[in-house]
């Protein structure tokens, strides 16, 4: 069982930034497709940003440009940072793993998570992030 812990949630004024890391509790070769999705009030969870096991990255295209994923493989983080937010961002965030073949595949992206496909197989308790106007 893999466990992920999120942190770095909080409340920011609009155009302020924020920087969240999901603490992973094996190596990243376990799970090589790591990600971040929120649920906004009343919306459905979303993908947000997503990588996988070859380092491609995928974003949503509300946030494409504004928010950017990485990952330390040493210290088992994976990070986004998030800026210019806007209320719009308001949200729990979820981090979530999987280590399907999909990792290397290309089909780890926020396209080919669409509807239909498997959830991620692991998923954190989330961090809220609260954006104000």
């Amino acid at each position: 069982q893999v466990q992920l812990a999120e942190s770095g949630g909080g409340s920011v004024q609009a155009l302020g930034s924020l920087r969240l890391s999901c603490t992973a509790s094996t190596p990243f070769y376990v799970t090589p497709c790591m990600g971040w999705f929120r649920q906004g009030p009343g919306n459905e969870r979303e993908g947000v940003a997503l990588i996988d096991g070859t380092g491609h990255t995928s974003y949503a295209d509300s946030v494409q440009g504004r928010f950017m994923i990485s990952r330390d493989n040493d210290k088992k983080v994976l990070y986004l940072q998030m800026n210019s937010l806007y209320p719009e961002d308001t949200g729990m965030y979820y981090c979530a793993a999987d280590r399907s073949s999909r990792c290397y595949s290309g089909s780890w992206s926020i396209q080919g998570l669409g509807a239909g496909s498997a959830p991620p197989d692991f998923w954190g308790q989330g961090t809220q992030v609260t954006v104000s106007s």
